[in-house]
């Protein structure tokens, strides 16, 4: 166990608490409030950092990406913040924090940087972990954005409900306008929260998208959608939303195709059932290539260690074995846990084999149910070397958990250089430079 888990293990929960809710405090002091009331522009007129928070389970990242695209298409000067990159105006840089919404005063300079940058709005990914931790507080939210919520992070929360709550508090705090996926089942508990103003978004307003939007699958759908009605609720015309949206072509990391022939690789970041299952059912149903069969799925997955989310792992290995031909159980962000138990407990999954199977695995190709093939490989660079191996002209090869984190999180707190992207072109080439 590392130094920095010890202390964690060995603290109070209150002193805890207490210190993260002071290092906040200091650094909003520090920065002087950047998201309040200012006058930093050179006429000396009071502005606003219009902040947008964007919280949920999954899609947090692409609707920040989408939202800034389309303020910036507007001509708004823009900062957003996300697991995928730090963005000031037209400087960005890739988040190598293995943090979503940053700790120790950084999300504070951060603001601050915007403002002293001329920004009107930063849109900022908020998670639940960050909430715990009091990251959101000292910040004025003006719109608070809901894309989902499904389990994730459950033993850290304490259950489900404490998980909801935690989301909650950002609504909680954000006085002037809501924004809710109506479709999500948790949708009624989010609206009962008081707001100035309330915003739902559900598949029925489909056609506020432009008919030329690119990012595949459903999920997605409603990550425009959600995008597409901030931007309404600032006053920017929906021409312009659809606009910015059209130009899209994706987002690093999130069904991100790193390879097309003569197999397609897709990297993702789904690391919960729900994230996995759309990915797999995307993937499952990409336009056959020929004698109107579905594509080969062959799957390279593993789980997050250090005690996180335990129970979902052979709930993994369960739709790993629903959705696909030949699956590769590889290791992800161990920490101090052992990453063989990790596999170990995927692979668990792999015998509840559901009652009936519909269609998708009744094809020509596979008449009648039955496990796939499968292996467990630690390393993961040789997990998605043997994945490209086995994959045949038509195939799709899908790696899941890691998207595009740049670190690989070890025994001791060690963080090991890493790119699922870079590694599948690297592999790829040294497969096909013998061929």
């Amino acid at each position: 166990m590392s130094l920095k888990n010890l202390i964690k293990k060995i603290t109070p929960t209150f002193l805890l608490a207490s210190y993260h809710y002071f290092l906040v405090a200091i650094g909003a002091f520090l920065y002087g409030f950047p998201s309040r009331q200012r006058r930093d522009s050179p006429s000396g007129a009071a502005q606003k950092l219009t902040v947008i928070g964007i919280t949920g389970t999954s899609g947090k990242s692409t609707v920040v990406e989408l939202t800034a695209r389309i303020l910036t298409e507007a001509n708004y000067k823009v900062a957003s913040l996300s697991s995928i990159k730090f963005k000031i105006r037209d400087r960005e840089w890739e988040n190598k924090l293995k943090m979503t919404m940053p700790g120790r005063m950084k999300l504070q300079r951060f603001l601050r940087r915007a403002v002293k940058a001329g920004c009107k709005y930063a849109v900022l990914e908020v998670t639940s972990e960050g909430i715990k931790q009091y990251r959101h507080k000292f910040i004025d939210f003006d719109i608070a954005v809901l894309t989902n919520l499904s389990p994730e992070h459950i033993e850290a929360h304490g259950g489900f409900e404490k998980y909801r709550e935690a989301k909650s508090k950002l609504f909680q705090t954000t006085k002037k306008i809501h924004i809710i996926n109506l479709d999500d089942e948790n949708a009624e508990f989010f609206w009962r929260i008081p707001a100035e103003k309330k915003i739902g978004y559900k598949m029925d307003d489909i056609k506020i998208l432009p008919s030329n939007f690119s990012l595949l699958g459903r999920f997605n759908l409603y990550n425009a959608l959600a995008a597409a009605k901030v931007g309404i609720a600032l006053g920017v015309p929906l021409e312009v939303c659809k606009r910015a949206l059209g130009k899209v072509k994706g987002i690093p990391g999130r069904m991100e195709i790193v390879i097309k022939e003569p197999f397609t690789v897709i990297v993702d970041y789904a690391h919960t059932p729900e994230a996995l299952e759309n990915v797999y059912k995307i993937a499952s149903n990409l336009k056959p290539k020929s004698y109107n069969l579905k594509p080969n799925l062959i799957c390279v997955l593993g789980a997050c260690g250090g005690g996180r989310d335990k129970w979902k792992r052979p709930v993994l290995g369960k739709l790993a074995v629903e959705y696909c031909q030949e699956i590769i159980v590889t290791n992800e962000d161990p920490y101090d846990e052992n990453p063989l138990k990790i596999m170990e407990d995927i692979e668990s999954g792999f015998s509840q084999i559901p009652n009936s199977l519909d269609a998708r695995r009744r094809t020509p190709r596979r008449a009648a149910f039955q496990i796939p093939k499968y292996m467990k490989i630690l390393d993961r660079r040789e997990a998605i070397r043997k994945a490209l191996e086995l994959a045949r002209k038509n195939d799709v090869v899908i790696i899941t958990g890691k998207g595009s984190e740049p670190w690989m999180c070890v025994k001791g707190g060690r963080r090991i250089l890493w790119d699922d992207r870079q590694t599948v072109k690297e592999e790829f080439q040294k497969i096909y430079e013998k061929i």
